[in-house]
């Protein structure tokens, strides 16, 4: 059923142009290709075909456009032509001629001719032309076209609600040649261009040329005009791409990564914790990750604490586990040795989330502490903390450790991830685990098997139970007992924070089992997957849906050695059981008072199963097409394959027959039945009973290809599976995603050949870029029309639907985002829009994942003798069939290659890498309905071999497949040279040669010794080659070609070393041997060796048909015949490379720090170097400990290489060691694989001069303030004033966005104003300034240029951020180190204004430091230095040698362990001759040939200085998690461990010193800076070392000896350090580069090259006398030295690098880092100054007198015993340093009724403060054990409580309050004023600080948290507070409480204070007179009541007696 569009011609066109075509129908659209320059006639003469479902209503309208075509703008559309299809459908064909219409409906002149014919299902119209239904049984074809189901429900779409598409995708092939061997087949189109059926390619060799390129497989855009966008590489990928559509890609990595351990390291630094819910506690935080816990120490009575520990947790494990690890933080109270302590909250996240994040880390971000026993109780408080996760080779970078002044935003920084919001909710996870299926056999027990001889009792032997993990927690169902099929119907209810920072629920079926439980397989959910956070997001939901697990294989062993791969770990091998489970997620509404929080497990009834889709009858057919390569470790014994998909079809250990039972009994109960019986037509008899599901193929006896592998003898005779197997339908699950994944792959595949353009230099990557986008746009479009019309099933999940609305939702808004990318790709923009294109693909693949699974996978299991050896897993939705092009598996129906490889652990390393076999296979699993198309793809030419039962029934699955038609070829392998490849001998080299197979033939190259970068030059003739089916295909599609490389040995097997694909371009016998296609080019293909790559081969392969003629008929092998070489052919002419001549300039430097060869030590070495055959030797060092370095520098030689640079052979690096009677042992080598960066090209005339400025000018001499004004002279002037502080962030806010100029403001009339005003000033925290005076210059020290430097560094990388990209301007980078000042100024005024506010709501206030006066700053790297300035290899490099073979599984032999020495030198490779200007340049040394003026390489002395500031972060190395770090150096002989200045329990010391050291170079040029820890006891452990170079430093260009100061200043802080002044230093570079200048002139200017400079001219010595200098302006010059011409580069700056330590035994993982620097001042010249003085800043002692005025409003905690009256006895306590240390209490106001309290009382607080950093400092010891005193650095922070005294019991805590003494909320002038906002509301309130207020005095409230953990005032206190210096305090003393001297007067305290003590009588007096007076009246009364009742009592008795004695 199809309808036909033949478009004939368009005409009555205007103008000329290029014209296209566009043709829609149901939504699918087609489109010409484009003619091009066509004027009034278009001649499209093209065919298009829309196979339709159902049947074609009369009045659908079939739309045609005609466009003019535009490669860059949108296409403008001409006119459309609309045509109804009634007549269409009445006649069947219909030729219609007709006018288009316009826009606005009117007609134009143009008009088009076109034919329709359409073919109902019905058979009523047209004819069955097509061939289309030929394998319909005709059995009732006559009775007027009632067609049996099958082809009906194929057809009709209506019955089991397929998702038939109204037409076939235009992704796939041209249209198909109709099979030859009786097949029908839909043929489908490719974007409308209608390839010539095979056979017509003999005519037109033009198409021929196209699919050469492979374009045909390529986007051949809107109609085949080649647009440059489309046309594809055959690159790297030449093999992956594909050209026909009968065979898929293979995937050419092997082993599994995934399972294998790996080192990792999470590290923890809790800095403090604030807001603690809880009344006066004692905290502490415990860290635990995983299993592990770590503690805090505690901290005592307060509410924020503050830590600063550092945690490192060590693991060893596979990423999976380690991610799935959970990171718990939780602040508990009071904890001692007897007691656990109470938790006040906790925090969860599980490490993935922080390696997700960017750098791996979380860096000072908040945690909100929760309480999960308390669901109703808010947030508990924060905890502030650093979270990194570093796996082996990440690199965090830290962000610098300055002082952390920024009062903290906290809820900026909330530790959470993006997109998370601040307030999370809890949450109750459902998991429903409803009943499993096809479970595995568990145990062997013994009693079993007895009961079942016995009395035939045959228990199912597994126990299976359910365990859900989840953040931490762990959920269990119970156990049913012996069942296969367990049926659980219960939930397990976990409850968490919402959304929860754990990504991965972990779902296991257990066998429960008295020793020892065992998994049987595992799952783990994804939340990520199946929910969605966007506002039109889905919280969490699941099912009811399958999940199949998969693990080892199903028989049961006692030790399975595949266990892991039940827990998860590693890929399965095998189908474990399926699980159906269902989730769903509740947001708990916590005001419930019902709520209660546990994880409890609740059984409840199970829903039925309809909902998970109805049962279908699936069926799977494969065939073996080839079975080559087999490890011949096998055995020869016979072999087979067997194919499983879940249970079905595996006969060893499946137990199919129970499931396959049950579920067609059960399931849905009758319906089920008569569904599946109505489905078997008549004519095949009873066929669910005859189709018995084949599973496996014959057993056959493997033949021998060569020395490693066999091949099965699958040669004419083809084996087949088929297996029938029943699922639920939810194929539409997986239809969407492979609609999905076939965007991502079409994706994926254009990204790859952008990329490939780029590095081979092709022209117009971005052209492609852009049909990538437009290519992407259009599958979005289409995914979002397919995935439009799907049903709603009644088995559609929630998940489904969510799923796909989103799928949708973010599909189109792709598409959209791709084409407005297009329009922005750019030549400049390409980086950064291809960076966006790859987030896209990640994004793509994310989606494509579908979270439930329906049909399992397939796995191809290799058995020989019944036993598995080797498998392979395809997923079941590659191979699904759909009638719609795009939902096809991409790999169902067509041939596959497939590689088998070892199961679980025994597929690591090695083993992983040998081929176990290499299958080819053909696969098609679809509903055993649509049966109909099985064979479809398979290579035509077959004839079909059946059972028995099978031979009548047409669509009855063969069993093998018989190939009548055969063609023979001959295979030439053209193997030219591979590089880079593996080091497989000890010697660090490998004697390579490479094993070519095709189909079932091998053959090697010779094997070359001694090398990585072999050039074979050979080829190999593979001969009578047969291939099976029709010769056309074997054209498109020819098998591929597998090439392995291997290392000879002498002894034993040749050991392996990677692999690689081709695909050969084929030539078949009909077809000249010409080009464009022939002779085939050198191409590289990409090696691997595992997963990791390993080397490239550079070849090339054709595939040739031998025709009747024989082998005469094919192109001679005419190639320089080798003497040589013997019979071994060489790469034949046209095919090798076209060589020229080049010269090879080697310079000879010197060899560093050689290692031992066989214990011998190297003593006279010399360097071989060789490149394509041709070489030259050093000169021998003599004495290699004396002088390393050779006495002839430059050598050189002539060597022919290709034009082509891409194909440059590697160039070789040998270093041997001559030894006695003329032995040579090899040393070490290096390969340096690409020339290209050392490659000279001559500089084009015209542009020389300009080419290297022009483009730093343009960024930034415009930039360095001041006109770039053109002058006559074609001088640059560039305006150097001298600099303004714009240090402050005030001063930032007030730059205008449009402002360019300077601005320099006048901080000091800005201070005093403000002093005025007293106005809210300041931009975050709206802070009140009140400056002290400038500090005077003797106050300032290089520790304050350090952190006016860190300041500046971080306001840079704030607003860099905020600028530009990261990365995006270098020459801003450039221009920042060159003038502060200015490019600050500049950068400001680029960033617009709304920018900057955010930016100061980001970071709030900085406080006003040493910023009063500009301080001059230095650089403050963080990172090496060698990273900024290219490692200094200028011109000089350095060149690892390397030896020994590299390990096999990552852990071992890493490239460091591999390096015994180092090459210095250099190379450069020109063509001959050389132009002759180069040469004849004055002052032109012919020794020295490119190389002209290096200096001489003779020993030199030097004396180094190394200035080591600090360490951060380093890792603890002690039991109580800190160390004691010392600092040691080395550097050749000289060994300094600075071991008695270590710094105690410190992680973060501060050294603060520098050394001298005197070296030698060469022989001493490698500096060792490590940093120990001391231990009292046995030997000190390195923590971490730094290695630096100092001999490249010294020589570079970039001047590292000594830094350039940013101003020259003759004393003070900042003098200049190098012994030449700037400008001799200056004369000495323009001398070397021969660069004309400096000419100092007039008025403060220099001019150098064609630069003038200017600056100021006068300095001022320290007595205050100005003089002239032209110091100034020489230093300006060398700041901006990168920009004179030609000789010009990046001079290093003053600066601080920041060098990561390592530590040889934890390779990869960063130990901490070390900040210093190194000078270098050469002997020879004068000395330099003395060191300056970088230790640390001795903090300054201060002393704080607080004065505790009076209290007011405290609460009143005590009832009177006589009266019941509230009062209180208040006392105020205070502390500053902490708790114990230095507590002080007022003495005690008793009975205060009103809560007024008057004190007048003292305390003084000395303390250690340290300005900076403000911190105090005390140094203590830790414990009555420890050895010595530990410093401490703590926030500056006084703490005052209000108390009430209790004799008896203890005191209660009333109220407190926090001061943080450097910014704290101005005290209220009256007790009235002062209120709860002073503590709520800090960020509104003016703020003082105490160290420049010096005196302030006020009310502040005391704060408690009430029974809800509200914040409520408990008291007000009057305090004074007074801060004065150690000297000012000895001056005027004052006394403790109210003491002398200053003392301080009585309070005033009124009588009800009942002082009784004091004055009893007078208490007495008041008590009984006006208070107690009724009381004690009654109570006397009371008393004679009962004196008298008691006198009664007692006497009565006796009365009694004697009256009734009557005495």
């Amino acid at each position: 059923m199809a309808l036909l569009l033949q478009l004939r011609t368009v005409s009555g066109l205007r103008g000329k142009a290029d014209r296209i075509a566009k043709a829609s129908f149901r939504g699918l659209s087609f489109y010409t290709r484009v003619l091009e320059n066509c004027e009034d006639e278009a001649r499209f003469e093209e065919t298009f075909r829309w196979p339709v479902a159902s049947n074609i209503d009369g009045n659908e309208i079939l739309e045609i456009q005609v466009f003019n075509y535009s490669k860059v703008f949108t296409n403008r559309l001409i006119g459309t032509f609309q045509m109804v299809l009634q007549k269409v459908v009445e006649e069947g064909q219909v030729e219609v001629t007709d006018t288009l219409i316009d826009d606005n409906n009117s007609a134009i002149q143009t008009s088009i001719s076109i034919e329709i014919r359409y073919q109902a299902l019905d058979g009523t119209v047209g004819m069955w032309s097509d061939k289309e239904f030929l394998e319909t049984p005709s059995v009732h074809s006559e009775g007027g076209g009632t067609y049996p189901l099958e082809t009906d429900s194929l057809l009709s779409g209506h019955r089991q609600g397929l998702d038939i598409s109204p037409g076939k995708s235009n992704q796939q092939s041209a249209e198909r040649s109709f099979r030859r061997a009786g097949k029908g087949v839909f043929s489908a189109m490719k974007l409308g261009k209608t390839r010539p059926t095979k056979d017509d390619h003999r005519k037109h060799d033009e198409p021929a040329v196209l699919e050469a390129e492979d374009l045909d497989r390529k986007a051949m855009r809107p109609g085949g005009g080649l647009e440059p966008d489309t046309i594809s590489l055959a690159s790297v990928t030449a093999v992956t791409t594909n050209v026909s559509n009968k065979r898929s890609k293979p995937d050419i990595k092997m082993e599994p990564s995934a399972g294998r351990p790996m080192d990792y390291q999470v590290s923890i630094t809790i800095i403090e914790a604030r807001q603690l819910v809880g009344l006066n506690m004692d905290p502490m935080v415990c860290v635990e990750v995983g299993e592990e816990k770590k503690y805090t120490s505690m901290k005592e009575s307060t509410n924020c604490p503050y830590y600063n520990e550092y945690f490192v947790f060590d693991f060893h494990v596979p990423p999976d586990v380690m991610f799935d690890k959970i990171i718990k933080l939780s602040v508990i109270h009071s904890k001692n040795l007897l007691r656990s302590g109470t938790l006040v909250g906790s925090f969860k996240m599980d490490v993935g989330t922080v390696y997700t994040q960017p750098e791996h880390q979380f860096y000072h971000k908040w945690a909100i502490l929760s309480d999960p026993e308390d669901l109703t109780a808010g947030l508990k408080g924060y905890l502030k903390c650093d979270i990194a996760v570093v796996g082996k080779g990440d690199n965090i970078k830290t962000p610098h450790k300055a002082n952390e002044t920024d009062e903290d935003d906290i809820e900026g920084n909330l530790l959470l991830p993006d997109g998370v919001p601040a307030e999370r909710q809890w949450a109750r996870f459902y998991i429903k685990i409803y009943r499993a299926e096809g479970l595995p056999r568990m145990n062997t027990s013994i009693m079993a098997n007895v009961k079942k001889a016995f009395i035939g009792d045959n228990k199912d032997l597994v126990d299976p139970y359910v365990q859900v993990v989840f953040a931490g927690q762990k959920g269990k169902t119970s156990i049913q007992k012996s069942s296969y099929e367990p049926l659980w119907n219960e939930q397990i209810i976990f409850t968490e924070m919402f959304p929860p920072l754990c990504k991965r629920i972990k779902i296991q079926i257990r066998d429960s089992d008295k020793v020892n439980d065992v998994a049987i397989g595992t799952h783990f959910i994804d939340l990520r997957k199946i929910s969605n956070e966007g506002d039109k997001g889905f919280l969490p939901t699941f099912g009811p849906a399958w999940v199949n697990m998969y693990g080892s294989t199903r028989n049961y062993t006692l030790m399975d050695e595949h266990q892991e791969l039940n827990e998860g770990l590693g890929e399965g091998v095998s189908f474990r059981a399926r699980l159906l489970m269902s989730l769903a997620v509740e947001i708990l509404d916590t005001s419930n008072p019902e709520i209660n929080s546990s994880t409890e497990v609740q059984v409840e009834q199970a829903t039925s199963l309809n909902c998970t889709g109805k049962m279908e009858e699936f069926f799977l057919f494969g065939a073996f097409l080839e079975a080559t390569m087999i490890d011949r470790k096998i055995g020869d014994k016979p072999i087979n394959f067997e194919v499983t998909i879940g249970n079905y079809g595996n006969q060893i250990d499946g137990m199919t027959k129970p499931v396959l039972r049950r579920k067609k009994e059960g399931g849905d109960g009758v319906e089920e039945e008569s569904e599946l019986l109505q489905n078997s037509s008549e004519d095949e008899g009873d066929e669910d009973g005859e189709l018995v599901s084949v599973s496996s193929s014959q057993p056959v006896k493997p033949l021998v290809t060569d020395r490693n592998y066999f091949h099965l003898p699958y040669f004419e005779k083809k084996p087949c599976i088929y297996i029938k197997s029943w699922w639920q339908d939810q194929r539409r699950r997986l239809y969407n995603a492979n609609i999905m994944d076939k965007i991502a792959d079409k994706l994926e595949e254009g990204l790859n050949d952008v990329q490939e353009m780029i590095k081979t230099e092709k022209p117009h990557p971005e052209r492609r870029l852009r049909g990538v986008l437009e290519e992407l746009s259009s599958g979005c479009l289409r995914f979002v029309t397919l995935a439009d019309k799907d049903q709603h099933h009644s088995s559609r999940t929630r998940l489904d639907r969510e799923r796909l609305k989103s799928c949708m939702r973010e599909l189109e808004n792709m598409g959209q985002q791709a084409t407005t990318l297009r329009s922005q790709v750019k030549k400049n923009t390409m980086k950064d829009k291809l960076k966006l294109v790859q987030n896209f693909l990640q994004k793509l693949r994310f989606l494509a994942d579908e979270p439930q699974h329906t049909i399992p996978d397939i796995f191809i299991w290799m058995m020989s003798n019944n036993k598995r050896i080797a498998y392979a897993r395809v997923p079941s939705k590659d191979i699904l069939y759909s009638i719609v092009d795009e939902e096809m598996g991409k790999d169902c129906a067509k041939v596959k290659t497939v590689f088998l490889k070892l199961p679980g652990k025994r597929g690591f390393g090695s083993a992983g890498w040998t081929v176990q076999a290499k299958m080819e296979m053909y696969l098609w699993l679809g509903l055993n309905k649509q049966r109909k198309d099985f064979l479809s793809g398979l290579p035509c030419g077959f004839e079909e071999k059946k059972t028995a039962r099978g031979q009548k029934l047409p669509s009855f699955p063969p069993i093998s497949l018989l190939y009548t038609k055969k063609q023979v070829f001959q295979l030439r392998a053209h193997m030219y040279q591979a590089r880079s490849l593996f080091a497989a001998d000890s010697s660090g080299l490998s004697d390579p040669f490479a094993r070519v197979f095709f189909i079932s033939q091998s053959q090697c190259t010779e094997v070359l010794n001694e090398t990585l970068c072999p050039t074979w030059d050979q080829l190999l003739v593979f001969d009578n080659v047969e291939l099976y089916g029709e010769a056309h295909e074997m054209r498109d599609d020819p098998p591929i070609i597998v090439i392995e490389i291997y290392d000879q040995d002498t002894v034993g097997k040749a050991d392996f070393m990677g692999r690689t694909f081709a695909k050969p371009v084929v030539k078949m016998s009909d077809e000249e041997y010409c080009p464009p296609r022939f002779p085939p080019q050198l191409e590289y293909y990409q090696i691997y060796r595992g997963n990791s790559t390993a080397g490239d081969l550079l070849a090339a392969f054709e595939l040739l048909q031998i025709g009747p003629g024989g082998k005469s008929d094919l192109p001679p092998i005419d190639g320089p015949t080798d003497m040589d070489r013997g019979p071994i052919l060489p790469v034949p002419l046209g095919i090798r490379p076209v060589l020229s001549k080049y010269r090879v300039e080697i310079l000879f430097w010197g060899l560093r720090d050689l290692k031992r060869v066989n214990l011998a030590q190297v003593d006279r070495p010399r360097v071989d170097i060789e490149c394509a055959g041709k070489g030259v030797q050093s000169a021998l060092i003599q004495n290699y400990k004396k002088n390393p370095n050779f006495s002839t520098l430059v050598k050189w030689f002539e060597v022919d290489l290709p034009e082509n640079e891409l194909l440059h052979p590697p160039l070789n690096i040998r270093v041997v060691d001559c030894r006695a009677f003329g032995r040579y042992t090899l040393v070490g080598s290096h390969a340096v694989s690409s020339l290209r960066k050392f490659i000279y090209r001559p500089p084009d005339k015209k542009a020389q001069h300009w080419n290297m400025t022009a483009k730093h000018l343009n960024g930034y001499v415009a930039m360095a303030n001041g006109a770039h004004r053109s002058r006559p002279t074609g001088e640059i002037v560039v305006n150097m004033e001298p600099e303004v502080p714009i240090k402050k962030m005030e001063t930032m806010v007030r730059l205008e966005a449009n402002s360019d100029a300077v601005v320099k403001v006048d901080v000091t009339e800005e201070e005093k104003e403000k002093k005025k005003k007293k106005k809210k000033g300041g931009v975050g925290g709206g802070e009140e300034e009140v400056e002290e005076e400038e500090p005077d210059e003797s106050m300032l020290d290089w520790w304050s240029k350090y952190f006016a430097s860190i300041e500046t560094m971080k306001e840079v990388g704030v607003y860099r951020r905020g600028v530009y990209c990261r990365g995006e301007e270098e020459n801003f980078v450039s221009c920042l180190q060159g003038s502060k000042g200015q490019a600050k100024n500049k950068e400001k005024s680029k960033a617009p204004k709304d920018d900057k506010k955010k930016k100061q709501q980001a970071a709030p206030e900085l406080p006003e430091k040493n910023k009063k006066q500009k301080i001059d700053e230095l650089k403050v790297f963080n990172k090496e230095l060698e990273t900024e300035f290219d490692n200094f290899e200028d011109w000089l490099h350095t060149f690892n040698l390397l030896r020994g073979k590299i390990g096999d599984n990552d852990d071992n032999a890493t490239e460091e362990e591999r390096i015994v020495g180092r090459f210095k030198g250099s190379m450069c490779v020109y063509k001959v001759p050389l132009p002759d200007d180069i040469t004849k340049e004055p002052g032109y040394d012919p020794n020295f040939g490119m190389f002209q003026g290096i200096p001489s390489n003779d020993p030199i002395n030097v004396l180094v200085r190394v200035y080591i500031v600090r360490a951060t972060d380093l890792h603890p190395a002690d039991i109580n998690g800190k160390a004691d770090p010392y600092i040691a150096i080395k550097l050749g002989k000289t060994d300094i461990k600075d071991k008695e200045n270590y710094i105690s329990k410190q992680l973060n010391p501060v050294f603060g010193k520098s050394f001298d050291i005197e070296a030698t170079f060469p022989m001493e040029s490698m500096l060792t800076v490590a940093v120990y820890d001391w231990d009292l006891v046995g030997t000190d452990d390195l923590i971490g070392e730094t290695k630096i170079d100092l001999e490249n430093r010294y020589y570079s260009k970039h001047r590292a000896t000594c830094g350039v100061s940013q101003s020259y200043s003759i004393y003070g802080y900042n003098t200049w350090r190098d012994p030449m002044k700037p400008s001799q230093i200056l004369s000495k570079l323009c001398k070397e580069g021969k660069v004309d200048g400096p000419h100092f002139g007039p008025g403060g200017r220099v001019k150098v090259a064609n630069r003038v400079f200017t600056g100021p001219t006068e300095i001022e010595d320290e007595n205050g006398q100005k003089k002239q200098t032209d110091e100034h302006l020489a230093l300006t010059v060398l700041r901006h030295w990168d920009d004179i011409p030609r000789a010009g580069c990046r001079l290093v700056p003053e600066h601080v690098e920041t060098r990561p330590l390592l530590n040889p035994d934890k390779p990869g993982i960063e130990q901490g880092r070390l900040e210093m620097w190194v000078d270098m001042f050469p002997m020879d010249m004068p000395a330099p100054g003395p060191a300056i003085d970088i230790s640390p800043r001795k903090p300054k002692k201060y002393e704080l007198r607080v004065i505790v005025w009076n209290t007011d409003e405290v609460v009143l905690e005590d009832d009177d015993y006589f009266t019941g009256e509230k009062s209180s006895d208040i006392f105020v306590r205070g502390w500053l340093k902490g708790q114990q240390e230095d507590k002080q209490d007022t003495d005690v106001h008793y009975h205060s009724l009103t809560g007024e309290g008057n004190f007048n009382w003292r305390y003084i607080f000395p303390f250690d403060y340290l300005m900076a950093e403000e911190r105090i400092v005390i140094s203590k010891k830790e414990s009555m054990f420890s050895w010595d005193e530990t410093e401490y650095k703590i926030p500056a922070r006084l703490t005052l409580q209000v108390w009430d005294a209790d004799h008896f019991s203890a005191d209660d805590f009333l109220g407190a309050i926090e001061l943080d003494l450097n910014r704290f909320p101005r005290g209220a002038k009256t007790s009235k004023q002062c209120s709860l906002e002073m503590v709520t509301n800090e960020a509104e309130l003016p703020m003082v600080s105490i160290f420049k207020q010096k005196r302030v005095k006020g009310w502040w409230p005391f704060v408690a948290r009430d029974e809800n953990d509200e914040l409520e005032v408990t008291g007000k206190v009057e305090a004074e507070l007074h801060l004065l210096t150690a000297e000012e305090a000895e001056k005027s003393p004052a006394g403790l409480a109210r003491n002398e001297p200053d003392p301080l007067e009585k309070p005033n305290r009124p009588d009800t204070s009942f002082i009784w003590f004091l004055n009893p009588l007078k208490s007495i007096k008041y008590l009984i007179c006006t208070r107690y007076k009724w009381l004690i009246i009654k109570i006397v009364l009371a008393l004679l009541l009962i004196v008298m009742v008691a006198l009664f009592l007692y006497s009565m008795p006796g009365y009694m007696v004697k009256k009734l004695l009557g005495a």
